[in-house]
């Protein structure tokens, strides 16, 4: 399947793993989706910068396939990585949680590719306006930072579509080639999974995380923290301590105190799934296996072929059985 964003990015899917703090910060998880075809994102977040470069030297070397960095850009040392990306020629780069301007020329300069991370059409206007190559929009649907409007991802990227320009790559309450053959029907140019590579055997979190994410039905996430920096994540008794002091109306200096006082880092790495933050999306209720990222990858395209087959057999019935009407 060619289109904007395959030949924008030089991979032969338009299938993009989403960067996830501590699931993706490793060099297995996103080679394996490059090599497969698809964009394997490297999730620079978490990682301390020496930590960052052994890890990019690793990807680079276990892929000869386009693959990407995600980046936030208020992160601590973000300089220093940004840096290091331009020594080694990422070649493509996802930013999120900052602005692009400033950055774009020295990676322009030897030719990657900027990808802005926005929720809303004001932000997806802006990053266009400041000469962004394409945008990933997630909705309300999405695990870890979804819009705190909780607008679905049919709605928002639609929205974004009637006024933007540059190619889109969809992402929030996909798993699998079914949703995005869905997307790319609403006119997305590719779609971003993150929660069904999180389900993957490469993803380096805990067995209780991925054990947890597997066991969650569709109903079973929230938007948590919605008086602070709001996550998707599952129903959990961190997520039931943050309702409470919600409900009970908490002064914004203990509120904070107490969402701060949970991490990603605890239920990824630590393993502790009722007091961390287990950030996932909805689609983990779509999910029923944990796999390697390759037969992930070889059956999200199988899939998509399928659902794009039924798609041109409803198109062609219609078109034939208005040939046959008489006049």
């Amino acid at each position: 399947m060619a289109n904007r964003i395959t030949r924008l990015l030089g991979i032969r899917h338009p299938i993009v793993q989403a960067g996830m703090s501590w699931a993706s910060s490793n060099a297995a998880l996103p080679a394996a989706v490059s090599n497969a075809g698809g964009l394997g994102v490297l999730a620079a977040g978490p990682l301390r910068l020496e930590d960052f470069i052994r890890t990019l030297d690793a990807l680079a070397g276990a892929t000869d396939k386009p693959y990407a960095v995600n980046i936030p850009l208020y992160r601590p040392q973000v300089a220093e990585i940004l840096d290091a990306m331009v020594a080694r020629k990422v070649p493509v780069v996802i930013a999120s949680q900052g602005g692009p301007k400033a950055h774009l020329p020295r990676f322009r300069d030897y030719g990657a590719v900027w990808i802005q991370v926005v929720s809303t059409l004001e932000h997806a206007k802006k990053a266009e306006a400041a000469g962004v190559d394409a945008l990933v929009v997630v909705g309300g649907e999405a695990g870890g930072h979804p819009p705190a409007n909780e607008v679905s991802t049919l709605v928002t990227v639609r929205r974004v579509l009637q006024e933007v320009s540059i190619p889109v790559i969809a992402g929030g309450g996909v798993a699998d080639g079914w949703g995005i053959a869905a997307l790319l029907a609403l006119g997305a140019d590719a779609v971003q999974l993150g929660t069904r590579f999180l389900l993957t055997d490469e993803a380096a979190v805990h067995d209780n995380y991925k054990a947890a994410v597997l066991a969650a039905d569709v109903h079973d996430t929230a938007l948590i923290g919605r008086r602070s920096l709001p996550v998707r994540g599952l129903r959990n008794a961190f997520a039931q301590a943050i309702f409470d002091a919600e409900r009970d109306q908490l002064a914004q200096d203990d509120y904070d105190a107490l969402f701060k006082k949970s991490s990603l880092k605890q239920a990824a790495l630590d393993g502790d799934i009722e007091w961390g933050k287990v950030e996932l999306g909805q689609s983990a209720g779509l999910v029923s296996q944990i796999q390697p990222a390759a037969q992930v990858m070889a059956q999200l395209v199988q899939e998509l072929a399928q659902a794009s087959a039924r798609l041109a057999a409803m198109e062609l019935a219609t078109h034939n059985h208005f040939d046959n009407q008489p006049l």
